[in-house]
């Protein structure tokens, strides 16, 4: 078909880009940067993009960069990447490990900064495709829109692009595409029509109690045993409330209470996460939430009703079947019929989707394997994958730099020219 000679046509220069690509990988590694702050990273992009003759738009929605290539009449494909790194100390052993320490945005003392979820080898990728489709035009039509998203760390990066006039700036969308690194083999690809990514939802609770003196907890309201009676009750929302077939996690990742042995605390503030794949479960998590939390605090005596607040929200990834259906297909014709891999039940969140959706576009998110294939193998033999294997988020998480880029790059061209190519 016209679209796989095209992508075996584009692909043919894959080997001239490999060698910067990997020193850019290597670069970005050493010098991550923490979510509203890629300024560095940003503009590396943008000098990349601009030398490949895209039409280079920066600060959008803050940092992020979009490029767009007009070549003729046809489809317009969006492709994203994410840029931003997290608060982790890197673990890695790697002589290109970071050693970089910021400030967070919103203040405070400094952190170190890792590429702990594989950010930078999602933008190296992005840009290989994006020099391949630039240097092989002639192979195809249509417009590519290549957006580099900041922020999705902290799940605001990508709704304040569309915020910022993305759908203005590149115009209607055909479809829009991604792809994130994961502890699969490196060399793999997963990808699952419908729901793939969780939708997650943060509630910071706020109980009151009544300070005082530890040795007269009579005349005290203790906020400290009322968040411990809260945490365990909520530890049966899934387990008892749930239907076992639906996925759903609720976790209290966070209590901070009181500031010495000796005083009962006037309150106590709970962070909570919940993960779902549907509305009817996130809703019933919330609302188990709310009404566990409300009446602990009456059986406690508290003398206020709790605060809650929502934060850090991020939406349901859920791949439209035909656009998946048709990405897996060119995924096979690029790379073989054993490229694809049966994809894990994946809890983590994106916000992916705000992009697609703000643009109103169908859209697919797939997985790439950045595990080195014989360590996982060994692993998997052993049943030691949950303790041998690095996960996103893990200090020692870093991906093989092959073939996990190649195969990262080969994926995002050959679905692109699905359409272009068409």
């Amino acid at each position: 078909m016209a679209e796989c000679a095209a992508t075996f046509a584009v692909l043919a220069a894959a080997g001239q880009a490999r060698g910067w690509q990997e020193d850019l990988y290597r670069d970005l590694h050493q010098h991550p940067e923490l979510s509203n702050q890629e300024h560095r990273t940003a503009g590396l992009v943008a000098d990349r993009l601009g030398r490949d003759g895209f039409e280079v738009s920066t600060g959008v929605g803050g940092t992020g960069v979009v490029g767009v290539l007009r070549n003729g009449t046809g489809p317009t494909v969006l492709l994203r990447a994410d840029m931003d790194a997290l608060p982790v100390k890197e673990d890695t052993g790697l002589p290109y490990a970071s050693s970089v320490t910021a400030t967070p945005t919103g203040g405070g003392d400094a952190v170190p900064v890792a590429h702990a979820c594989g950010h930078d080898m999602h933008v190296t990728c992005l840009l290989g495709a994006a020099h391949l489709l630039a240097a092989g035009e002639k192979h195809w039509s249509g417009t590519l829109v290549t957006v580099f998203q900041p922020a999705e760390e902290t799940v605001n990066g990508a709704g304040a692009m569309i915020a910022d006039g993305l759908a203005d700036l590149v115009g209607p969308v055909d479809v829009a595409l991604g792809q994130h690194v994961a502890p699969l083999p490196a060399g793999r690809l997963a990808a699952v029509p419908g729901p793939a990514f969780a939708a997650a939802d943060c509630v910071r609770v706020t109980v009151y109690g009544r300070g005082g003196h530890a040795s007269m907890p009579q005349s005290t309201v203790d906020p400290v045993v009322l968040a411990a009676a809260i945490v365990l009750r909520l530890q049966t929302v899934v387990s008892r409330e749930i239907d076992p077939g639906e996925p759903a996690v609720l976790t209290v990742g966070s209590i901070h209470a009181g500031t010495k042995a000796n005083i009962i605390a006037e309150q106590a503030e709970l962070q909570i996460n919940i993960r779902s794949y549907s509305e009817s479960v996130r809703t019933a998590l919330l609302a188990a939430i709310r009404r566990i939390v409300t009446a602990e605090c009456a059986a406690s005596n508290c003398p206020r009703e709790p605060d809650f607040e929502m934060f850090d929200q991020a939406p349901l990834t859920d791949n439209d079947p035909e656009v998946t259906a048709r990405v897996t297909e060119a995924f096979t014709a690029a790379l073989g019929e054993d490229v694809m891999i049966a994809p894990p039940r994946v809890l983590g969140s994106e916000d992916f989707s705000d992009i697609a959706n703000g643009v109103h576009a169908p859209y697919s998110y797939w997985l790439f394997g950045g595990t080195d294939p014989q360590t996982y193998l060994r692993a998997a033999a052993e049943d030691r994958l949950a303790g041998d294997i690095p996960v996103n988020h893990s200090p020692r998480f870093a991906p093989v730099i092959q073939p996990t880029l190649d195969t990262g790059t080969t994926a995002l061209v050959a679905a692109a020219l699905a359409w272009l190519a068409g």
